[in-house]
């Protein structure tokens, strides 16, 4: 069995070490533009210049390209697959309300 099978294998099974944390959660899709950022920064009440540098830092981050490391081998990130914000719903009171 190849090593990218066994990634796969292992991220794509059901979490079996017992530790879950069931808390209700407001997360945003998966993906990542400015529409999300400035959602992001509006959960947040950030103040304007806050979203400008974080728009600011996406745009140039576009024009980036991921470095090339000597020897290593490694999938390319989908950075479109991962979900950027997630929160409990409700401030928690007591760790006692976590199941």
């Amino acid at each position: 069995m190849s090593k990218n099978k066994q990634i796969h294998d292992v991220i794509n099974s059901d979490y079996k070490l017992g530790f879950e944390t069931l808390v209700e959660s407001d997360t945003f899709p998966k993906g990542l533009n400015e529409d999300v950022i400035k959602a992001i920064s509006a959960k947040k009440n950030e103040p304007e210049w806050l979203l400008e540098f974080r728009l600011k830092a996406y745009k140039r981050w576009l024009k980036m390209e991921e470095p090339s490391w000597a020897n290593l081998n490694y999938p390319k990130i989908d950075y479109q697959d991962i979900a950027y914000f997630s929160a409990p719903k409700k401030a928690l009171e007591s760790l006692d309300e976590v199941h």
